[in-house]
């Protein structure tokens, strides 16, 4: 039986998902709040001639493109990859690679800060029975969707270093996925912001050509444990 696996998780103000300055802002209104508005597009009406004197319950919502779950454009992380040539933004990625048989590498038990290494892709791999195909989406599980909303959730699990991530685009697997994201760690933390330096243009121009040629990526996933190692069809989000 086919089952469906939510993997996003909804925008939520007022708790730790994103970086410090990135958070989204979201203001809530509600029928009350609203009336006096709804009635002002409607010449000669008033507050009393709504259902219950009631308006519209909305919300006003300020984020940036790296809110919730979303997919990063290789843009995201430099102007340039592949040697050089413009990076391709968010328009540009093909749907193609966007909706592809799975397979989930579980990395829950590497330290937070940890940066994950070809080999451990391999062994992961060879864990789990499973050869890579071209165009197969990885989902990378680790430790950080258990802290989702939580003071230490940026800081938490490990990423994937720039060889692990190159091992995956040189099989053909152009969407890494991961929480909390591959190719980078979320935030460069003291002990990891080295590795995060030299990590961030792993599909950049400082490599070899490789295919697919970018490495978009899904974060803020919190139902990885849900899904199987091998199996699923995984949608990258918006």
């Amino acid at each position: 039986m086919r089952r469906f696996v939510d993997i996003s998780v909804p925008l939520q103000a007022g708790i730790a998902s994103d970086p410090p300055g990135h958070l989204p802002e979201i203001d809530y209104y509600d029928h009350k709040q609203t009336a006096a508005e709804v009635v002002s597009f409607f010449p000669g009406a008033t507050v009393d001639d709504l259902p219950d004197r009631e308006g519209w319950a909305i919300e006003r919502v300020r984020i940036s493109t790296h809110n919730g779950t979303h997919l990063d454009a290789p843009y995201h992380y430099a102007s340039t990859m592949d040697g050089g040539k413009r990076a391709i933004t968010i328009d540009e990625v093909p749907l193609e690679w966007c909706l592809q048989p799975a397979v989930k590498l579980d990395f829950r038990h590497f330290p937070d800060g940890y940066v994950v290494t070809a080999a451990d892709v391999e062994q992961e791999l060879t864990r789990i029975g499973h050869t890579l195909s071209p165009l197969e989406i990885v989902l990378v599980n680790t430790s950080a969707g258990t802290r989702y909303g939580q003071p230490d959730y940026v800081g938490t699990g490990c990423g994937m270093g720039r060889d692990a991530t190159l091992y995956l685009l040189q099989r053909g697997c152009g969407s890494p996925v991961s929480t909390p994201g591959a190719g980078t760690r979320r935030s460069p933390t003291p002990r990891s912001a080295t590795q995060w330096t030299t990590t961030r243009r792993s599909s950049g121009k400082d490599t070899a050509p490789v295919a697919p040629s970018a490495t978009p990526t899904s974060r803020s996933c919190t139902t990885w444990s849900r899904c199987p190692p091998t199996g699923s069809r995984c949608p990258a989000s918006r």
